[in-house]
């Protein structure tokens, strides 16, 4: 009689821990899906003061260069999780990174890590390196484009200090977290002592491998990135219909942008790096004009928002087909 109150009461539990979990899940979504809805109807405003034509396959083009972009991202956070010996497959890990961008509309940075660190939880991942990864990969791509930025503004507009001491104090904001030695004594320091015995040991496999990698893909995404700036410019029938006549230009534009509003601590960076954006646009193409500019800033925002948005959608519903496979992968 006893033991079968206590399976009642343990059924009870879990039903209860099931329920409350899944609630938890459905206002995350509700959360995020006001935000986002509050952004594009606020970009959606701000393109409306502007009289323009669009070509929306150059606008497609974009999106597809966007999400190869961050495809980059994406395969150096589940090599970081590799590395850190979590039992990840590439499918689940793919699935977290891209749904995780939608947090970064919502107040603050954590809603990021929430939602990736929380897609990925399960059997063989142990929560604090999780979270350790996101914060590794975020810095070494903000590092990467920092750096990137630096070095064109520099070779460029060497008459403009104050460009290029932005460029270089990102750089260094950025960049310093990512090196090793900084990098595992941050981490300690962000998970308060609570990593276990086994966790710091697996920590201790981050090194100069792994931070090569990162830059060799970082740099490969940053230019798909400036590839999808040169994309939404075209669709504005402006700039350069040769997109290496101005491909570092774009990739300088979008990589100071996205490092400012990134240190900006805004949601999404939002109004911040369309700012950046136009103006660095402005600055190293001239030719283009600061409307076309500023319009391509807003228009590219919300090209990126939905790409994210379609993307995850896809991969959501996919679930299990997506996060079932070799953690090897």
């Amino acid at each position: 009689m006893l033991e079968s109150d206590a399976r009642r009461h343990a059924t009870a539990g879990s039903s209860r821990r099931r329920w409350l979990t899944t609630a938890l899940k459905v206002a995350i979504v509700l959360i995020m899906l006001w935000f986002i809805r509050g952004r594009i109807v606020e970009w959606w405003q701000q393109l409306g003061q502007h009289r323009f034509r669009v070509d929306y396959g150059w606008l497609a083009v974009s999106g597809v260069l966007y999400l190869l972009g961050s495809l980059m991202s994406g395969l150096f956070w589940h090599r970081t999780l590799r590395t850190l010996g979590q039992e990840v497959s590439l499918g689940h890990a793919l699935k977290a990174y891209y749904i995780g961008h939608l947090g970064k509309y919502v107040p603050g940075k954590a809603m990021v890590v929430v939602l990736r660190a929380g897609l990925i939880r399960g059997p063989g991942v142990e929560a604090s390196l999780a979270v350790i990864s996101v914060f590794f990969e975020t810095l070494t791509m903000m590092a990467v484009g920092a750096c990137l930025a630096a070095a064109i503004v520099a070779g460029y507009v060497r008459e403009n200090e104050r460009w290029f001491w932005a460029s270089v104090l990102m750089m260094l904001s950025a960049g310093l977290p990512t090196l090793p030695p900084v990098a595992k004594r941050l981490a300690r320091i962000l998970t308060a002592g609570r990593l276990t015995p086994t966790a710091r040991v697996k920590l201790d496999q981050l090194g100069g491998r792994t931070v090569v990698l990162g830059w060799a893909l970082n740099l490969l995404g940053w230019a798909l990135l400036g590839l999808s700036v040169w994309a939404v410019l075209r669709a504005l029938g402006t700039g350069n219909p040769n997109p290496l006549a101005e491909l570092q230009f774009c990739t300088a534009a979008i990589a100071l942008a996205t490092v400012a509003g990134f240190l900006s601590f805004v949601p999404g960076g939002a109004v911040v790096r369309e700012a950046v954006l136009a103006e660095t646009i402005a600055l190293l193409m001239p030719y283009i004009g600061g409307t076309p500019a500023l319009v391509a800033s807003v228009l590219l925002r919300l090209v990126w928002l939905l790409s994210e948005l379609v993307i995850s959608g896809i991969l959501y519903l996919l679930g299990g087909k997506i996060t079932a496979g070799n953690p090897e992968s």
